[in-house]
């Protein structure tokens, strides 16, 4: 048996992992949506991604009722938000609230994808930093040559008569 993890080591520990899979986490909100309001753990608004730690240290059991959460979870299920909800009734390690973490995060990334690719988006890749670069045509052999310009066309030749 392992020790249970309070609140706060819980949600340092979430925190951590959002933000090391690059999502920037607000902690302690309001959540006010989809007729549900209650205080959020951590919350990425851009992102619609966060976690609630469910403790009775806290009383977020009467925070966040039942027919709330059955709300949230309609709305994550038609890709709204993404929340990763962690109740304390069944205890979990560091290690495993970690790896629950990161499997939630991989189920997001991938409902994305799945979602891009459904609406005929191609997912597009994170880049580091902007480029000015001109886009260039690249041969078979992957050597990088300039853009062509299409040719002019060309007037009709006169008639004589």
């Amino acid at each position: 048996m392992f020790d249970t993890l309070s609140e706060a080591e819980g949600c340092d520990l979430l925190a951590r992992v959002f933000r090391a899979r690059g999502y920037t986490i607000a902690r302690n909100l309001q959540f006010r949506e989809y007729g549900v309001e209650f205080h959020i753990d951590g919350w990425d608004a851009k992102a619609r991604v966060g976690f609630e730690y469910l403790t009775s240290e806290d009383e977020d059991h009467d925070d966040l009722s039942l027919v709330e959460y059955k709300a949230l979870m309609e709305e994550q299920r038609r890709g709204g938000l993404s929340l990763f909800v962690i109740d304390e009734v069944e205890p979990v390690s560091a290690a495993d609230l970690e790896e629950q973490a990161n499997e939630f995060l991989d189920e997001v990334e991938a409902a994305r994808k799945s979602r891009r690719m459904a609406s005929g988006r191609k997912p597009v890749a994170k880049k580091a930093g902007k480029s000015n670069k001109k886009p260039v045509a690249k041969r078979a052999s992957g050597a990088a040559t300039a853009v062509k310009k299409p040719a002019a066309k060309k007037k009709p030749a006169k008639r004589k008569r």
